[in-house]
């Protein structure tokens, strides 16, 4: 009898953190990570109760050496490229911050999504922490980095909200 594969991941020998897929259970501190990034656009705590429920397989979250969620990724494939896995929002609590944690979860997600070879992602052009991870992500994997106008200002039904830079990052 073989034992079933361990779906964590320790993010190295010596971390005090563990990155997993989400389960239904971890939908609220997902929102909660999120909300406290003060920099997100919040869904509503259901919207990550479903992604939790119908979206772990492509998402990721770490956890402290306590057990909390102390960050997550998420992200789906796209239906019309299923190669591309598309990244919709990536958080860490503030205090954990500096530890590599974003990167390190955009690693674990392109080495265990099957048939992942690129990795898409929005920024607005004021966001310069997000620009520079996904800029990181893209020259650690030696992979190509296009940047294209997606989703203007005129897009967005609501005033204010910055324009989205789609970000290209493959194949890798």
């Amino acid at each position: 009898m073989t034992a079933e594969p361990d779906k964590t991941q320790s993010t190295s020998q010596q971390s005090r953190f563990t990155l997993r897929q989400p389960t239904i259970e971890d939908g609220g501190s997902m929102w909660r990570v999120a909300r406290d990034s003060q920099t997100l656009d919040l869904n509503t705590s259901y919207a990550y109760l479903l992604w939790a429920r119908d979206f772990a397989t492509t998402s990721v979250v770490v956890e402290d050496e306590g057990g909390s969620v102390v960050g997550f990724v998420s992200g789906y494939l796209r239906p019309d490229a299923p190669h591309t896995l598309m990244v919709w929002q990536v958080a860490v609590d503030a205090d954990q911050r500096g530890h590599g944690l974003a990167g390190r979860m955009l690693d674990h997600l392109a080495d265990t999504v099957p048939g992942v070879t690129s990795l898409e992602t929005t920024i607005t052009a004021d966001n310069t922490a997000s620009r520079a991870l996904f800029s990181g992500f893209a020259r650690g994997r030696g992979a190509g980095h296009e940047e294209i106008d997606l989703f203007l200002a005129g897009h967005f039904p609501d005033e204010g909200h910055d324009p989205e830079v789609l970000h290209r990052i493959g194949p890798f």
